[in-house]
């Protein structure tokens, strides 16, 4: 455990940390009463209100679209079912600017309602929720979806037997079996959504603005630290209220329930009733998820003189770019690829460490250590950015212009996902085999690598996946410390979005399709290893 302590507390804590300090103090005393000038101002109150309203109703609008299709995927069986399941994925690993491309290429002014229908939804704030709901209809399918599978339908039919109604049986007997299953659903969904930066940045333009949103503009536009630290504290209050929440609604899940096979649950569709349901569930996922990555991938084809590939040859040459963009944008692609691949390394160190020691060891300590290392999902990713600057720039950890600044922030957002990927496949191998091991002479490396390896070997591959896709798609932070010669693919999404021009937004289309295909063959890849023990997400 004294590894994954000392780089959370190094890369995480103290940057975080000295950020909030060099905010809060004033000639070395502490300056409480800021906090009570930010959160008195008109402007923070309407911020913090917008934040929690959007996450409100994105979790609601959400979970409406998604429970049905949580029951399809739980107790239908139809051809293309698991090539289905891959595709309600691929959302939730793309970077949220390449969710806000998307859906400006849909919605935005020249987007393809725009051109129909002179519809445009980028002055509301409905693109804002729409590209929430895309971005976390996964993480109700996927939660859901498999207790679902395995509640014994025995119950309810039971229930009806004895005269009650099929609502009434659903109401009394599965509703309270799913309900922790959908509470910690809702809660990720808000929590996302709450911290929600890349969409928000490029949908909400300067009417919608979230606290991660506002933690940026005061840090980058303002230089106001006192600002931003009094909301990066608010917004880690938040978040530790919604971790400790989703930590007792898991706990509760797991406490409350007796399962069964899938397999004895799973049917083809009976009736017009339930055929409607999968044609419907069918035909939301391809308007709310397949239509906007079709449109963001027309949009990079659809040049000044017809479709070709105009704007992807243009990401071959740097002369379009201005002075702060020093480098062709093509060129974030590789550095975001080996930027990916030594964050994913780091994160399966630290996060395979950390869930070796869950397993073994016990206690509130240990909850209190699994707990923190969730923290940076939802801590804002800026802050973190900004504080590797200020506090990463002395001897002996000088690393402002080291090439490893950049995979150790987006290290920071893979551990979580290595560890809770790692950790219920660790639980679940018998320690006797370990035991035996060492009786018969075999020392903890070795035990390491015939025992636990063999069985854990398709998990670490699928932890590997994801942490590789989310440090692909890691904006936040990588945006305050990645060097102009070495931008990663999101950065030049956005400084090409933030820029004029019809070859500028070619471009960002351009490279946005470029990184959801790499996103999405990483996804698909470690679909096609993941078993069902692999973890939560």
């Amino acid at each position: 455990m004294a590894l994954p302590l000392a780089f959370f507390a190094l890369f995480f804590a103290y940057p975080v940390a000295a950020i909030v300090g060099r905010g809060l103090k004033d000639g070395g005393q502490w300056q409480l009463g800021r906090a009570g000038e930010v959160l008195s101002d008109p402007d923070v109150l309407h911020v913090l209100w917008f934040t929690v309203w959007q996450a409100a109703a994105s979790t609601g609008l959400t979970l409406l679209i998604a429970l049905p299709g949580a029951y399809v995927f739980a107790r239908f069986e139809f051809p293309g079912k698991k090539l289905l399941r891959s595709v309600v994925a691929v959302p939730f690993v793309l970077p949220t600017v390449v969710v806000g491309s998307a859906f400006l290429a849909l919605v935005g002014r020249g987007g393809v309602l725009d051109d129909l229908w002179g519809v445009r939804l980028d002055t509301s704030v409905w693109a804002i929720l729409l590209a929430h709901v895309f971005f976390n209809y996964a993480v109700v399918v996927r939660t859901v979806s498999g207790l679902w599978g395995q509640l014994d339908p025995r119950q309810e039919e039971a229930a009806r037997v004895l005269g009650a109604s099929r609502w009434g049986a659903w109401r009394r007997v599965t509703l309270p079996a799913l309900g922790p299953a959908v509470a910690a659903a809702a809660l990720m969904v808000f929590l996302f959504t709450f911290t929600s930066f890349g969409v928000v940045q490029i949908l909400g333009g300067p009417t919608f603005s979230t606290l991660e949103v506002e933690i940026y503009r005061q840090t980058a536009d303002f230089l106001d630290l006192p600002t931003a630290a009094v909301l990066t504290m608010l917004q880690f209050a938040a978040v530790l209220a919604l971790l400790g929440l989703h930590a007792w609604t898991v706990r509760r899940r797991e406490a409350t329930l007796t399962l069964v096979d899938p397999a004895q649950t799973v049917r083809r569709p009976r009736g017009a009733g339930q055929w409607t349901l999968l044609w419907g569930t069918l035909v939301v996922i391809v308007l709310l998820l397949v239509v906007p990555l079709a449109v963001l991938i027309e949009r990079s084809f659809a040049g000044p003189d017809g479709y070709g590939f105009t704007f992807y040859r243009a990401l071959q040459s740097a002369a379009s770019m201005d002075s702060t963009f020093a480098v062709a944008p093509l060129n974030a692609l590789w550095n975001s690829l080996a930027y990916g691949a030594a964050a994913t390394l780091i994160a399966l160190v630290v996060g395979g460490l950390a869930a070796a020691a869950l397993t073994k060891r016990g206690g509130r300590l240990v909850r209190g250590f699994d707990a923190l290392l969730m923290l940076p999902l939802g801590v804002s990713a800026v802050t973190v950015g900004f504080g590797f600057l200020i506090t990463l720039d002395e001897p002996p950890l000088d690393l402002r212009s080291s090439w490893w600044l950049v995979p150790l922030a987006q290290a920071l957002v893979g551990v979580p996902f290595v560890v809770r990927t790692m950790l219920p496949v660790l639980r679940a191998v018998d320690e006797r085999l370990r035991e035996a091991a060492a009786v018969l002479g075999a020392s903890p490396w070795r035990v390491w690598r015939e025992v636990d390896l063999p069985l854990v070997r398709r998990a670490l591959l699928v932890a590997a996946g994801f942490a590789f896709a989310v440090s692909l798609g890691e904006f936040g932070a990588t945006v305050f410390i990645a060097r102009p010669d070495n931008p990663t693919l999101p950065v030049a999404v956005a400084r090409l979005l933030g820029r004029a021009g019809e070859l500028n937004y070619g471009q960002a289309m351009a490279l946005s399709t470029i990184l959801m295909v790499v996103c999405a063959g990483a996804l698909l890849a470690l679909e096609r290893i993941r078993t069902d023990q692999a973890g939560e997400f």
